[in-house]
């Protein structure tokens, strides 16, 4: 069986080739197929996800029933991350908004290599610690900037993370994204059509114009990019990354993996369907 030596997720790329060894042989190569619901929000994270392509939309489901998007990520992140912590259940809804691939792995499995390397600690540190810039930075856009700016904002985080200037967004994504009625997404779409921000608006596809689009955004949308780029950087991953992993733990002495090894599930994600993955 061949697994990856060389992915394009940016966060395990930064590992040693030892410490991605840990993880090689459990990763598997699904495809992220679009409006895909990865895990809802209260359900127990089954799988954790590390993009390579597309692009996955964190989404806060309000007591209201009313959603709004607190984060997007694409190859610079990972989905269900925080379980390598221990078991736990998802405290958002993530979506898949633009189609693409990913690896997969198991919390277990991946918790067993997490206890093992330092080197994958460190990693996941970092990626917490970006996250966790870009929900606070997104929670004071909301309350300081108008709608259109943080459309703007929203569209070219989206775009960063894709290839090509045509985004496969419909007005049900736009309005999650800045948690407000479709209403409002028309009247924003339209202001952004007449500054030419927008190109053009086709069911279900907006094409942009950068540029334009860059200047009716916020100042937050630099902000946030150049502070996430460099925390996700290879400098930022620098200063533990090429510590050596830790000597394995016997099978017998990990609860989790012991349990994964009896009855592993087979979850699959509604809307994703995997393959395993190999080498380049």
């Amino acid at each position: 069986m061949e697994h990856p030596t060389r992915v394009g997720n940016r966060l395990l790329a930064a590992l040693p080739p030892a410490d991605f060894g840990l993880l090689a042989p459990h990763l598997r190569k699904i495809s992220l197929e679009r409006d895909a619901v990865l895990v809802r929000s209260g359900d127990p994270i089954e799988q954790i996800y590390f993009p390579e392509s597309g692009t996955i939309a964190f989404i806060m489901d309000m007591p209201n029933g009313q959603t709004v998007a607190t984060a997007v990520i694409g190859n610079e992140g990972a989905a269900g991350i925080l379980s390598a912590l221990g078991p736990s259940r998802s405290p958002m809804t993530a979506v898949v908004r633009v189609t693409g691939t990913a690896l997969q792995i198991s919390p277990a499995r991946f918790h067993a290599a997490f206890s093992q390397s330092r080197a994958i600690r460190h990693v996941v540190q970092i990626y917490t610690r970006a996250l966790l810039a870009q929900f606070q930075h997104v929670a004071a856009c909301n309350a300081l900037h108008s709608a259109e700016a943080r459309m703007a904002r929203w569209l070219l985080h989206i775009r960063d993370r894709i290839d090509g200037d045509f985004l496969p967004l419909t007005q049900e994504a736009l309005s999650e994204l800045l948690g407000v009625r479709r209403t409002t997404v028309t009247h924003v779409v339209r202001k952004l059509r007449a500054s030419r921000a927008i190109r053009s608006n086709r069911r279900g596809l907006i094409e942009i114009d950068r540029p334009r689009l860059e200047a009716a955004a916020c100042e937050c949308y630099e902000a946030m990019r150049s502070r996430i780029d460099r925390i996700v950087s290879p400098e930022g991953m620098k200063p533990r990354i090429h510590a050596p992993p830790v000597h394995k733990i016997p099978r017998a002495q990990d609860p989790l993996l012991a349990q994964v090894d009896e009855a592993e599930p087979d979850t699959r994600t509604q809307g994703a369907t995997s393959e395993r993955s190999r080498g380049d």
